[in-house]
């Protein structure tokens, strides 16, 4: 069973209404602009946050519990946000590590080297820093000084189990660790696990966060026409995003004309021509840390729509349907690859990487890959409370032109919700 109800887009209609001149430049629409703010179309959502803090905190411990891990040291900023709403300098953060947070299944919650304050977190302490960049070399010593730290913790807390968690580290943290007689699991397990079901309050944050890119994305279309580039379409996207207090994007991926073959081709200053394909992917992290990641493909004017565009772009659209109406609770994920939607021969080398992946705060667990490449590693259950993207990219080696198109779905007790609502190209389908 599916569902698209509630996600009537005023925005949908919106390149329908307007005619392209000057004042939708993409200058002048920013310069001049006031049109950004989401809140003027539609109310924030109803979102319970004491609710849904206490939510993403249990997931975490729960994980703790099943894994017999007494401790959980927390480096990804991602985690760090879901497990403690602390989302400072989160780029920053992703490269260079200098925050880091300890929990218990029952225990003080505490940031090292915090930038900020978060009702969850219980205390501060400076940092024994673990990158190069804070560290150099006395990165092996500051390691030693953490082990410690992790070994009075779970002193303090009463615990004579000596399983930690630690995510993504120097192999010297582990090292020292294992010298303190501690046992080392990876964090991440955890912490994506934890993720992977969404609560009814996160669910609201990313159709937040889908309705933001939906009205960047209108905006893409109304000041698409020849003579703009790559980089100042894109620019509209992320300009959106930011006026609506949300964060970054894992890459500009967007591409017009013969750039949209091969796929995954960041913007450039390649100016966009009459009869281009400009095909885009989100790939969004939005308002409050919740992930948008929806593709669409637009044809620029006036020049007509080619019989080849048209096709790849009725492959790439029929394929994401299919594909879709497959996602019910109960599903294996080796099941959705053995019905899916079968990839014509000469599109099967440059297909997208995967048909069906996670989502939430960013790209999560599981990817599922073509079937014509084999198996996927691994199987798994489609689970009530998943969000995951549909993907298609269409476009033969060698060729002009490529179509890429993806959906953001929500897993029901029954079927799928359509998260993503902005209008396929008419012109492309007719």
């Amino acid at each position: 069973m599916t569902s698209d109800a509630g996600n009537t887009s005023i925005y949908a209609a919106e390149p329908k209404q307007m005619t392209v001149t000057q004042s939708t430049a993409p200058d002048a629409m920013i310069l001049s602009e006031n049109w950004s703010d989401l809140r003027q179309y539609r109310a924030l959502p109803d979102i319970d946050m004491q609710r849904l803090l206490e939510y993403r905190t249990g997931r975490i411990r729960e994980q703790m519990r099943l894994h017999d891990v007494a401790a959980l040291l927390i480096v990804n900023p991602l985690s760090l946000q879901y497990a403690a709403n602390y989302d400072s300098y989160q780029l920053y953060q992703s490269r260079i590590p200098t925050t880091y947070l300890l929990m218990a299944q029952d225990g003080p919650t505490i940031v090292f080297g915090g930038y900020g304050n978060s009702p969850l977190i219980d205390r501060e302490e400076p940092a024994d820093f673990i990158a190069f960049f804070d560290a150099g070399p006395n990165l092996v010593d500051n390691a030693r000084n953490l082990a410690d730290r992790l070994a009075r913790y779970l002193k303090e807390i009463g615990t004579d189990n000596r399983r930690v968690a630690i995510e993504y580290v120097n192999p010297s943290v582990t090292q020292a660790c294992l010298q303190r007689g501690l046992e080392v699991v990876d964090g991440v397990t955890l912490t994506e696990t934890a993720r992977l079901i969404k609560s009814a309050d996160e669910i609201e944050c990313i159709k937040w966060s889908v309705a933001v890119a939906e009205l960047g994305m209108a905006k893409m279309k109304q000041a698409l026409r020849p003579g703009v580039t790559e980089t100042q379409l894109w620019g509209i996207l992320n300009y959106t995003n930011l006026a609506n207090q949300g964060g970054w994007h894992d890459g500009r991926m967007l591409a017009s004309g013969p750039r949209t073959n091969p796929w995954l081709q960041e913007a450039t200053q390649r100016v966009i021509e009459s009869g281009d394909l400009v095909g885009f992917d989100t790939d969004m992290v939005g308002p409050m840390g919740y992930f948008c990641d929806v593709s669409r493909t637009f044809h620029c004017g006036p020049a007509k729509p080619t019989q080849e565009q048209k096709d790849l772009y009725r492959l790439a659209y029929d394929e994401v349907q299919h594909n879709m109406a497959l996602l019910r609770p109960g599903v294996t994920f080796h099941d959705l690859q053995r019905q899916s939607f079968k990839i014509p021969e000469p599109y099967q080398q440059q297909a997208y990487p995967c048909i069906y992946h996670g989502v939430g705060m960013c790209d999560e667990y599981p990817k599922i890959i073509p079937y014509h490449n084999g198996l996927n590693p691994y199987d798994g259950v489609v689970e009530p409370g998943m969000v995951l993207t549909v993907e298609s990219y269409r476009g033969a080696v060698g060729g002009r032109n490529g179509v890429k198109l993806e959906q953001q779905v929500l897993i029901t007790g029954d079927g799928y919700e359509l998260l993503s609502s902005y209008p396929f190209e008419e012109a492309l389908l007719d």
